[in-house]
C-alpha cells in the first residue's frame, strides 16, 4: 500500500510518497511537467514494491499533464475535489500551516486514510471532453459578446439614441444580428433624416429584402419618426463617427462568428451521441441548449444516481437538523458547476416562457411551486431539480 500525494501547480508538482502509519518512502520533491522529468518520476515509482495509488487535487487544467501521463503508464490515479481536500486538511491540521511540501504530505496521508474509498479517475470519452472544452470557450466568447454589444450600444447612444430598442441583436439560433446590419448601413440619424419618409421607406425595404428580413413598412416609419425626434450628440460630419460605429459592429461580428462556429461544432458532436435525441425532446431544450446541456453534464454513467447529478449542479439543499429542530428553509449549496446551473436555469426560463405541453411534468411542477407561494426564481430552481432527475433517468435508460 503506497500512496503518492501530488500537489499540482502550474508547470510543476510537489510529490510525497508514503506507506501506512506515516512511513515516508520519499520526502517531498519537485517534478517538472516535462517528459524527461515525468519519465524519471515514473521510473522511481516502478522501483517501489507494493500497490501504488496516486492522489491529486483537481486544479483546473494544471493537473491534466500529470494525470494523462500517469494514466497512459497504467497507474491508478484518483482526482480529489479541492473542497473535500480542504476540509480534510482543516480537520487534520492544528497550526494551519501551508506549503507545497506540507500539502503533498497531506494529500499522501489522505490517500492512505481513504485507500479503500479512492475512486479511479475515468477520463471522459473524447466526444464529451471536446464538448466540455467547446462549452467553456463558448461561455468565454459569450462574455466578449456582451461586452462588444455594450460598446456598440454606448456608441449608438451618441449617434442614434434609442435605436437599439427597435431591432433585435444577435440571435443564437440563426446567427442573425439585425441591429448590426442596420447601423452598418444607417450609422447616424442624419443619414435617415436627409431623406423624406417615402425615400427612407424604400431604402429600408430594399435593405430588408437584401438581408432577408421581414419587409415592414410600419417599422420603417417608426424608425424614421425616432430619427426625426432623436438628438444625436456626435455629429455625422466628425470623421471618426462612422469609423467608431463600424469598428464596433466589426468587433461584435467577429465575436459572433466565433460563437456560431463553436456552436455548430458542439451541435455536430452532440448529435453523434446516443442520448441527443432524448435530451432534445425534453421540454425547454432546443438546438442551442441541447449541446450546452450535454457538454456540462457529460456522461451520466459516471454518476451513481440522480442525486449525484443534482449535487454536481450545486442545487441540492443540504439537510440541517439539530435535536428536535429540522430546518425547512434551506438554500442551495452552489458547490458544483456554475455553468450547468446557468444552462439549466436558461432551460427553465425557456420552458416557462414558451407554450409547453399540458403533460410536461417539469412545467406543471414549476406552476405548482408558484401556486404554493414560491418566488418565480425559486420555482424555476425547484423545476431544474426535477428536470435533472428526469434527465438522469431518461439518458441512463438510453444506455441500458
Amino acid at each position: 500500500m503506497i500512496s503518492v500525494g501530488v500537489d499540482v501547480s502550474k508547470g510543476k508538482s510537489t510529490v510525497c510518497i508514503l506507506k501506512p502509519y506515516g512511513e515516508i518512502v520519499c520526502s517531498p520533491f519537485e517534478v517538472q511537467h516535462e517528459e524527461g522529468a515525468m519519465e524519471a518520476f515514473v521510473g522511481l515509482l516502478a522501483k517501489l514494491d507494493g500497490e501504488i495509488r496516486v492522489v491529486m487535487e483537481a486544479t483546473g487544467i494544471y493537473h491534466l499533464p500529470v494525470l494523462t501521463f500517469l494514466q497512459d503508464k497504467g497507474y491508478f490515479v484518483s482526482v480529489i475535489n479541492p473542497f473535500a481536500m480542504k476540509k480534510y486538511a482543516k480537520d487534520n491540521s492544528i497550526r494551519g500551516a501551508k506549503t507545497d511540501k506540507l500539502d503533498s504530505m497531506m494529500i499522501a496521508n489522505y490517500g492512505i486514510e481513504k485507500w479503500y474509498k479512492l475512486q479511479k479517475y475515468e477520463g471522459d470519452e473524447e466526444t464529451y471532453a471536446e464538448l466540455k472544452l467547446l462549452g467553456r470557450r463558448y461561455r468565454y466568447y459569450m462574455e466578449l459578446h456582451v461586452k462588444a454589444l455594450q460598446e456598440l450600444t454606448h456608441i449608438l447612444d451618441y449617434v442614434m439614441p434609442d435605436i437599439k430598442k427597435m431591432f433585435n441583436s444577435w440571435n443564437e439560433a440563426n446567427g442573425k444580428d439585425k441591429l448590426s446590419d442596420f447601423v452598418e448601413k444607417f450609422w447616424h440619424y442624419d443619414l435617415i433624416t436627409s431623406m423624406n419618409l417615402e425615400e427612407f421607406t424604400e431604402e429600408y425595404l430594399s435593405w430588408a429584402e437584401e438581408k432577408k428580413y421581414h419587409r415592414s413598412r410600419s417599422k420603417a416609419e417608426a424608425v424614421y419618426e425616432l430619427a426625426c425626434n432623436g438628438i444625436p450628440t456626435l455629429s455625422s460630419n466628425t470623421p471618426s463617427t462612422k469609423m467608431l460605429v463600424q469598428e464596433a459592429v466589426s468587433v461584435l461580428r467577429a465575436v459572433d462568428s466565433s460563437l456560431a462556429l463553436i456552436l455548430a461544432r458542439m451541435q455536430s458532436l452532440a448529435k453523434s451521441l446516443p442520448e441527443y435525441s432524448t435530451v432534445r425532446e425534453m421540454g425547454g431544450v432546443g438546438d442551442v441548449l441541447a449541446p450546452k446541456l450535454i457538454a456540462e453534464i457529460g456522461d451520466v454513467r459516471r454518476l451513481h444516481s440522480a442525486k449525484a447529478l443534482i449535487a454536481w449542479a450545486g442545487i441540492d439543499p443540504p439537510p440541517y437538523e439539530s435535536g428536535q429542530f429540522i430546518g425547512s428553509k434551506r438554500k442551495i449549496t452552489k458547490r458544483g458547476s456554475s455553468t450547468l446551473r446557468k444552462v439549466g436555469y436558461e432551460v427553465m426560463r425557456v420552458l416557462k416562457s414558451h407554450p409547453a405541453p399540458k403533460d410536461d411534468a417539469v412545467y406543471n411542477y414549476i406552476l405548482k411551486k408558484e401556486a404554493e407561494g414560491k418566488g418565480k426564481k425559486h420555482a424555476k430552481i425547484a423545476g431544474l431539480n426535477k428536470f435533472l432527475r428526469i434527465y438522469y433517468a431518461r439518458v441512463t435508460e438510453v444506455y441500458q
